[in-house]
C-alpha cells in the first residue's frame, strides 16, 4: 500500500439525498484508473456515519467489483463493536479485503476498553483490520503492543499527528505491523511522518484531483523538494486554509471540488452542510490554481 497514494472514494448521492450506485461505480473506476495504491470505500470521507447497512453494501460490492482484485479494498466500519461487527460482516460478503476500524461513537474510554473494542471485532469476522485512532481514540505503545498481537490486526491509521507518541508506537510494534498517516490533509504532514518511518498516507484530495495528490506523492518519493514545497505552499496550505473555515468542510469541500470537475459525487448528507456560494467562490480558483501546478485542466 505504500506504493502509490490510499484513495478514498467519495459516496455519491443524487439530489435528493439518496444512494447514486452509477455515480459512485462511475467515481472509483475513474480513481482506480489512476494507479492508487489501495482503495478505502465508506471511511470518513465516503460518509460511512450516514450510510444504512444496505446502502453500505453497495457501496462495497461496487468498490470491490471495481477494483477486481487489482489493488487492497479496505472498507470502513465503527460505532460500537456490535454494530461495527454488523457492518464487517457485510464487507466480507461484499468482498472487501480489510477493515479499517474507525473511532467509536460518542463515549471516552480507557485502554483496556479501547483494546477490547478490537478485540471483539477481531474475534467476529475473518477480515484484517487496521485500528484508525482519532479524535477520542488514542492508544499508547502498551495498547499498540496488545492490538498488534491479535493475529488479524495488521495496522494503525494515526490522525492525531503527534509524532513522538508516534515515535514510540512504532518502536513498541513488531516487525510488519503497518502504519499510515491518517491526518486530515495528510500531504500536509507527510514528510514530518515519514521521519518516524510512516511513509504511507491517505489522501483526500485524491477523491477530486488525482493529478495533484499523484504530482506530490511522485515529488515526495523521489526527494523532489522544491515541488514539494511548491505544491504545499500554492495549493494545500491555502485549501487547509479554506477546510477549516467550517466544521465538516473537511469531506464537503472535498465534495464540491470534484463536483466542479465534473465527477458525479452529488451533495453531503446531514449533518454535514455544502460549502457556502462564498466559500465556492474561493475554491474554485484555488483548483484551477492546483491543476496548473501540475499541467492539468479543471
Amino acid at each position: 500500500m505504500a506504493g502509490g497514494v490510499l484513495s478514498f472514494p467519495l459516496t455519491s448521492f443524487r439530489d435528493d439525498g439518496s444512494l447514486d450506485p452509477d455515480g459512485f461505480r462511475r467515481h472509483v473506476a475513474d480513481r482506480i484508473a489512476t494507479g492508487p495504491g489501495a482503495l478505502f470505500p465508506a471511511c470518513g470521507t465516503g460518509e460511512f456515519f450516514s450510510l444504512d447497512e444496505d446502502e453500505y453494501r453497495q457501496v462495497v460490492t461496487i468498490a470491490a467489483e471495481e477494483a477486481a482484485g487489482r489493488l487492497p479494498v479496505v472498507a470502513g466500519t465503527g460505532y460500537g463493536w456490535a454494530q461495527a461487527v454488523r457492518f464487517a460482516r457485510v464487507a466480507e460478503e461484499a468482498g472487501a479485503d480489510a477493515l479499517l476500524v474507525l473511532p467509536h461513537y460518542l463515549v471516552a474510554a480507557p485502554q483496556d476498553g479501547l483494546v477490547a473494542q478490537l478485540e471483539q471485532i477481531a474475534a467476529r469476522t475473518r477480515l484484517p483490520l487496521i485500528a484508525y485512532q482519532r479524535g477520542q481514540v488514542t492508544l499508547t505503545a502498551a495498547s499498540v503492543r496488545r492490538v498488534a498481537a491479535l493475529p488479524t490486526v495488521i495496522g494503525l491509521k494515526d490522525g492525531h499527528s503527534d509524532l513522538d507518541r508516534l515515535q514510540r508506537l512504532t518502536l513498541a510494534a513488531p516487525a510488519g505491523f503497518l502504519f499510515f498517516n491518517g491526518a486530515a490533509i495528510a500531504e500536509i504532514q507527510a514528510r514530518a511522518y515519514a521521519t518516524v518511518g510512516v511513509p504511507a498516507y491517505s489522501s483526500a484530495v485524491h477523491a477530486f484531483a488525482p493529478e495533484i495528490a499523484n504530482a506530490f506523492f511522485t515529488a515526495l518519493r523521489d526527494g523532489d523538494e522544491g515541488t514539494v514545497d511548491k505544491l504545499l505552499r500554492d495549493f494545500y496550505v491555502p485549501f487547509v486554509e479554506l477546510r477549516d473555515r467550517v466544521p465538516g468542510y473537511g469531506v464537503s469541500l472535498v465534495k464540491a471540488a470534484a463536483r466542479l470537475r465534473g465527477h458525479p459525487v452529488g451533495p453531503v448528507r446531514a449533518p454535514l452542510t455544502d460549502p457556502s456560494a462564498a466559500d465556492l467562490a474561493d475554491l474554485e480558483p484555488l483548483l484551477t490554481a492546483g491543476l496548473d501546478l501540475v499541467g492539468a485542466t479543471l
